[in-house]
């Protein structure tokens, strides 16, 4: 498990933790070097941490070092969060996986290495669930979720993951322990959606809630994009509050079709789905009603889910997005941005405009009720031209800006985004951010170089 000449940063994990604890072999060292969409540098060691006190071992290892820490999930990530950009100590969570359920206060206390969907699972035998469920809820965890403040199909009437947070507790870039609750000064609300660059998360207590007693389904599918915006617009203007409100263009249901054959509308310009629920059959009823009156008003054809199997053959479309559009190219560039919801329209026909003037085969689908929106260039990096991906993801990003919005919802800014700051943020507001930063982690080894732009550092 050792390397032929042990380095000191080696000597004093090997020291600390178990040697299955400890990865230095390259072969395994390797596969800690990239997330879902970029790779990095390979790390000079991984810790498997089974334990806080494992944490803080590492994390004094690692500072008595003088060696940078990435924190790392089930590396599903989307931005490039989790990839190293030198030489690094990767700090590996997945073996933390204790999760306790406590009915009586409806809270769950989860490790960061517990997938999402084992939470609901566990919940479900009290009569609880727990709502933030990103698209990769089968594979994603806890601690990633935290770290991106993670969204989902239900987040536009439930929230993220950050409204689900009652306490935190993480160890800080000198290996101390710290046990947060969201009272007096939020540092715990601070954390949530830090990608790892201000603490390493290591336990969370989760809110949980009683499930709906009814669920009502429809798609709905459009001419064109446009007008599935406008449809969603409308039915929130008219006060509906569905549970999901999902789209896809016509590009990404004809690439899930290809995948599932499920039956999908191949001629559609644009999908909605939609869940409504709640605890009253007749209100569940009505609102999917005025969320069909909507869609048909905008051009929509509607067709209501006649039972749960229906419904869940229409979701399952949603949730095939990723496997069904990595079979057309073997990379993509996934955006994340959230504009208003009254600028929707204009800005889903903006992103077509852009993906038809391109040669890049580009996507969108996402969580349309609360504006996050994901367009996805797809590409093959043998044969196109990265840089010119990345200022299309870049000319995506300022068509948000433009019209009020912001660069990422859930999937985070990593590096993918980590440019597009400058356009985002006034340079006295990132001056301030790197302030923040430099309060937790003055000697920038928490997951160095993601999120805020080196520019500003001549500035400090």
């Amino acid at each position: 498990m050792t390397t032929t000449h042990p380095s000191p940063l080696t000597t004093d994990l090997l020291r600390a933790l178990k040697p299955h604890q400890v990865l230095t072999r390259l072969s395994e060292r390797l596969n800690y070097r990239y997330d879902a969409i970029q790779f990095g540098v390979t790390p000079l060691a991984v810790v498997l941490p089974e334990s806080t006190a494992d944490v803080v071992a590492a994390v004094k290892a690692a500072k008595a070092a003088g060696v940078p820490i990435v924190g790392r999930g089930a590396a599903s990530g989307l931005s490039g969060g989790v990839t190293p950009l030198q030489e690094s100590l990767v700090v590996s969570f997945t073996r933390m996986t204790g999760l306790h359920i406590f009915p009586e206060r409806r809270e769950a206390l989860a490790q960061p290495g517990v997938v999402t969907l084992k939470v609901t699972e566990a919940a479900k035998p009290f009569g609880l669930f727990y709502p933030p469920d990103p698209a990769s809820f089968r594979t994603s965890t806890i601690g990633g979720n935290l770290g991106e403040n993670a969204g989902g199909p239900m987040c536009f009437k439930y929230g993220v993951t950050g409204d689900y947070v009652k306490a935190l507790e993480f160890v800080d870039t000198d290996g101390d322990i710290h046990r947060l609750t969201r009272d007096c000064y939020d540092l715990a609300g601070l954390l949530i959606g830090s990608e790892g660059t201000l603490g390493l998360m290591t336990e969370a207590t989760l809110r949980l809630i009683p499930p709906p007693k009814f669920t009502r389904t429809l798609m709905c599918h459009f001419a064109e994009v446009g007008q599935a915006a406008e449809a969603v617009s409308s039915a929130i203007a008219a006060g509906a509050v569905p549970s999901k409100l999902e789209f896809m263009d016509t590009a990404c249901t004809n690439a899930v079709e290809d995948y599932l054959h499920l039956g999908l509308p191949r001629d559609a310009g644009a999908v909605l789905l939609v869940d409504t629920d709640g605890d009253d059959a007749a209100i569940v009823d009505a609102e999917l009603e005025l969320v069909a009156l909507a869609c048909e008003q905008a051009g929509g054809t509607v067709r209501r889910a006649a039972t749960p199997a229906e419904a869940d053959a229409l979701w399952q479309a949603r949730r095939s997005i990723s496997p069904a559009l990595g079979r057309i190219r073997p990379q993509r560039m996934n955006e994340d941005i959230v504009v208003p919801r009254s600028a929707l329209p204009d800005v889903v026909r903006e992103i077509r405009a852009l993906g038809d003037a391109s040669p890049f085969h580009l996507v969108q689908f996402g969580h349309i009720g609360d504006g996050n929106l994901h367009p996805n260039i797809m590409f093959d990096p043998r044969t196109e031209d990265e840089a010119a991906v990345h200022d299309l993801a870049h000319q995506i990003a300022l068509v948000a800006i433009r019209h009020g919005g912001v660069l990422s919802g859930e999937h985070g800014i990593g590096t993918m985004k980590r440019d597009f700051m400058r356009d985002a943020v006034d340079p006295v507001t990132l001056s301030a951010l790197w302030d923040v930063k430099r309060a937790l982690d003055p000697a920038e080894r928490l997951n160095p170089g993601k999120i805020l732009p080196e520019m500003l550092m001549v500035d400090r």
